[in-house]
């Protein structure tokens, strides 16, 4: 199953009773494995969590630690990018030359470099003080 067939299978399990905003992720590792996400929310947490935490957080717990590709897509008039958060999810996991497409359920596709995606991310060398 290629990455769209799977981000855009698991949006349909996305719980939104508040937004109807369905959202469905799938990230691919450097081994080839597949991980979905969707978004998911609840009266304690209106605003839900994404899609893209939902699968970064499959593949952390079946032991992966790597994004090789990441596909995102929504019933949205354009591509949707991740949020500010997801975005600094993906970048700390992003493999060399990772890639995120964003895409609507249309078909309309744009994609991005974690780099163009979240310019000037933090990441652990902010931290390097030796």
């Amino acid at each position: 199953m290629t990455l769209k067939d799977a981000a855009r299978a698991v949006r349909e399990n996305a719980h939104v009773p508040y937004s109807r905003f369905k959202v469905g992720a799938a990230l691919r590792t450097p081994s080839g494995a597949v991980h979905i996400g969707c978004n998911v929310e609840n009266v304690a947490y209106p605003e839900g969590t994404c899609a893209e935490a939902g699968a970064i957080a499959a593949m952390v717990a079946a032991g992966d630690k790597q994004i090789e590709a990441i596909y995102v897509v929504a019933d949205a008039p354009a591509p949707v990018p991740p949020c500010g958060g997801c975005r600094q999810k993906i970048a700390e996991f992003a493999a060399p030359g990772c890639t995120v497409t964003m895409a609507t359920l249309d078909g309309e596709e744009a994609e991005m470099t974690v780099p163009q995606l979240l310019p000037g991310a933090f990441t652990a060398d902010h931290m390097d003080r030796t």
